[in-house]
Parts: C-alpha cells; sequence; structure tokens
C-alpha cells in the first residue's frame, strides 16, 4: 500500500530495513510529546443518564455531598446490642430482645441496657446500640424473648459505619476520568442519575492505494490485495471510545485526494489514513494535508512504522486532525496503539493514558540489533515452571497479520538497547493496556 521510494533528500537504492541514517526522524518519546502538546479534546459535551455513560469520559468533576452509606447500619444478620453492656469480660451475656430492625425498617426507639434488637443486614442501627452478633453465634430461649451472646465481641463488630464506603464531601471522580461499570455503581451511591460527559470523537476511517480492493468485493487481479487496514482501525478505533464511518478507499489521484480530504475535514473530528503517507509519486495523502492544512509530524525512528504522519486542516473555528498512517497491516496496528490510541483518548477529554510495562524475562535471545530506533516487538506471556517469560514472534515482516492473532502484547525495545540474551528484562506492554481486551 505504501511506494517504495527513497526518503526525502537520499539518495541511492531504498535500504533493505527502510531505515537510511541521517534523516530527520523523531524519536518515539519525542513523537508523544509533540502530540500531547498539540492535541487539546475536540468535542462537545452534553448529558448522558447512568446506563447510558459506561466507558464515556466525565466532562464534570463529581463529589459525594452525602456519606455512603448514609446511615450506620448492619453487616450481618444478627443481634444489635450496646457494648457498654456487655460488663463481664470472658463470660457470655443474656440479654431482652426488645424489638426487630429490618433493611428499609428501622426500630423506631432508643434500646435500653442489656436488651438487644433483633436486626438483619442493611438495616440502621438502633439508637444506643453499637455492636452486632451473628445470628449463628447465639442461643435464643425458647419463647424468643431472651438471646444468649457469647463472649469475645470487639465493640463495634459488624458494624458499617455511615461514611465508612464514602465521607461527606470526597471528590470521587474528575474531569478527563473514564467512567467504568464499578464508577456507574459510585455515582448512583451518592444519588447521582446523569452525568456531563464529553461526546464521542468522531473518526473517519480512510484506505488508499489503487491496489487495495474492498473486502467482498471481485476476485483480486495481479498486484492487487484486500482492505485488510480498514476494518482493524475501525474496531481499534471503536476501542478507544469513538464514533467510527469508514470513507472506502480513495484513488492515487492527487486532485481527488486533496478534494475528498478537504470535504471529510469539515465533518470529522479525526481522520486516520493508512498507505499515502510516504512521499512516492502515488502517496498524495501526505501532499494533501501540507496543502490544506498544517503537518507537524511525519517520519518516525521507530521499527515498524516509520512513515507517519500527523497535522490539522483547520475549518472554520475546529480543527480536524489527520493521522496518515503506514500502510503495512502490522505497522499500522503499532502505530495506532503507541500513539492513535492515546491521540484519541486525548481528543476525547480523557486523560492521556500511559501504558503501564512490565519487566519480563525474554524467552528469546536477538543479535546485532541495530541501535537508534525504537522497536516494538509482537509477543506473548508465557508460564513456565521458573515463571513468566516472554516470547518474541519469530519472523518481523510488518505485513504478517498472523503476527497480531499470535500475541498479546508488545515488547517494547528502547533505541539505545543492544543484543538481547535469553534471560534479559524487556518492557513488555499487554494489549490490555491499549484498549485491546
Amino acid at each position: 500500500m505504501n511506494s517504495k521510494v527513497p526518503a526525502e533528500g537520499a539518495t541511492g537504492p531504498l535500504m533493505d530495513d527502510c531505515f537510511q541514517p541521517g534523516q530527520p526522524r523523531l524519536r518515539h518519546d519525542e513523537a508523544l510529546l509533540l502530540l500531547k502538546s498539540r492535541l487539546t479534546c475536540l468535542v462537545p459535551a452534553v448529558q448522558l443518564d447512568l446506563q447510558s455513560a459506561s466507558g464515556r469520559t466525565l466532562a464534570e468533576a463529581a463529589s459525594a455531598t452525602t456519606p455512603v452509606p448514609a446511615h450506620t447500619n448492619a453487616a450481618v444478620d444478627g443481634y444489635a446490642f450496646a457494648h457498654s453492656a456487655y460488663v463481664v469480660p470472658g463470660r457470655e451475656i443474656g440479654m431482652t430482645i426488645a424489638g426487630r430492625a429490618a433493611a428499609g425498617h428501622p426500630f423506631p426507639y432508643p434500646v435500653a441496657p442489656r436488651e438487644a434488637i433483633r436486626i438483619f443486614t442493611g438495616a440502621v442501627m438502633p439508637e444506643a446500640t453499637d455492636t452486632v452478633v451473628m445470628q449463628e453465634d447465639v442461643e435464643v430461649i425458647a419463647d424468643g424473648s431472651f438471646v444468649v451472646i457469647p463472649a469475645g465481641l470487639k465493640a463495634g463488630a459488624n458494624v458499617r459505619k455511615a461514611g465508612e464506603d464514602v465521607a461527606a464531601g470526597s471528590a470521587l471522580f474528575a474531569r478527563g476520568d473514564t467512567l467504568r461499570p464499578q464508577d456507574l455503581a459510585a455515582l448512583a451511591s451518592i444519588g447521582r442519575s446523569h452525568v456531563t460527559c464529553f461526546e464521542r470523537v468522531r473518526v473517519a476511517i480512510v484506505s488508499t492505494g489503487d491496489e487495495v480492493r474492498p473486502v467482498g468485493s471481485r476476485p483480486l487481479a495481479p498486484g492487487e490485495v484486500y482492505d485488510a487496514n480498514a476494518p482493524m482501525l475501525a474496531a481499534l478505533a471503536n476501542n478507544a471510545g469513538a464514533n467510527v464511518t469508514a470513507l472506502g478507499i480513495w484513488p492515487d489521484t492527487a486532485d481527488e485526494v486533496r478534494e475528498r480530504l478537504a470535504a471529510a475535514a469539515l465533518d470529522y473530528d479525526v481522520i486516520l489514513t493508512s498507505g499515502g503517507a510516504s512521499l512516492g509519486e502515488e502517496d498524495h495523502m501526505s501532499r494533501a494535508l501540507s496543502a490544506l492544512g498544517q503537518r507537524h509530524l511525519w517520519q518516525l525512528a521507530i521499527k515498524p512504522g516509520r512513515p507517519m504522519m500527523f497535522g490539522q486542516i483547520r475549518s472554520g473555528a475546529r480543527d480536524c486532525v489527520v493521522v496518515g498512517l503506514p500502510g503495512n497491516p502490522v505497522a499500522v496496528f503499532v502505530c495506532f496503539l503507541m500513539y492513535v490510541f492515546p491521540l484519541l483518548r486525548a481528543a476525547g477529554g480523557a486523560h492521556w493514558p500511559e501504558p503501564r510495562r512490565y519487566q519480563i524475562p525474554a524467552a528469546f535471545e536477538f543479535k546485532g540489533r541495530k541501535q537508534g530506533r525504537r522497536e516494538f516487538w509482537r509477543g506473548r506471556l508465557v508460564e513456565t515452571p521458573a515463571g513468566m517469560v516472554a516470547e518474541k514472534f519469530a519472523r518481523d515482516g510488518s505485513g504478517l497479520i498472523s503476527g497480531l492473532r499470535w500475541s498479546d502484547g508488545l515488547i517494547d525495545i528502547p533505541e539505545d538497547t543492544g543484543d538481547i540474551a535469553i534471560g534479559d528484562a524487556v518492557a513488555f506492554i499487554p494489549f490490555s493496556e491499549l484498549g485491546i481486551v
């Protein structure tokens, strides 16, 4: 999907590894800093009910106006009593059963010393009681009017204090937090039925290249390929919380690419393209972006994924972000996870996600690694008798989709890392850190 031509300013034949020294390419960390500095929230806010808010990003902070739980209550079924009346250490004590309290039906009177109240889980603790004994630990006299409480209970046993979970005034969520199912429970517990969230980012997916055919079309002619990038990018962008529209395959015609890009910039917050980000004669996307707007990033010192661009097209008072990804599926996948996933999260008002890296012993060796570029290898974790180790997919070709299916994460190799021996610690990023569950 990308034309194989020398980089701008290069002479001589294309190098086999697509990495020519002497070219101004951004390092991985530099590219992330640039993206962070340029990105702001691109979408407005809307009020949603809780059932619609899962996975959405908050546009406002949320604090508890009341404590949770609102009342001190019983944590078990049993008998509530005042521990101060539990006067003889080491000996059981008998108490008169003076009433009953259930969830939603509190006992309405103060409880006298040496009286106990039959109580059920969640019921408000009656006035003047502070301890609950579990029902299976007591002996109830036959007529049900007297209970014998065993020795050894601590004051406050089996009781949930008001505000024990959340104190009144506590800040629960900040602007930019993304709501998970358990967060909806927390919001409901403080009485919030609606929250203000950011709209989903509108993302357009574009493939380029006259050799690219849509899936389900006619059989391939010599030199043609099916569009594997579009469905993958749509799913990845959906995982990042975006609303996705596929705009199909654009032809290798400079004027038409420019016209279509200008039209799409009016309707979408982010346009993701695959192919056409290099400088071949038929790679028109980067030239179209430069003609219509600004290109802030182009060419990275990474593998896979060197030809990637990032820029913007201003349409009236708003900006449309354009990201041009490489053509090969593995490079598209890696560049999306490392750069586009956090970009889409930030464009949708969320905090910039920083994937956690786990130091795992390598179950492989790699000799003769060229330093000076960041590499992201397809890998997976394997449990062995000695513990967890990281395996590397055997082949590094950027068109091998089988390696993406085989792996469950990326092995992140910094620019200054040389050879790797079996047992060396490598940084492993699970796909779950990057929106893929």
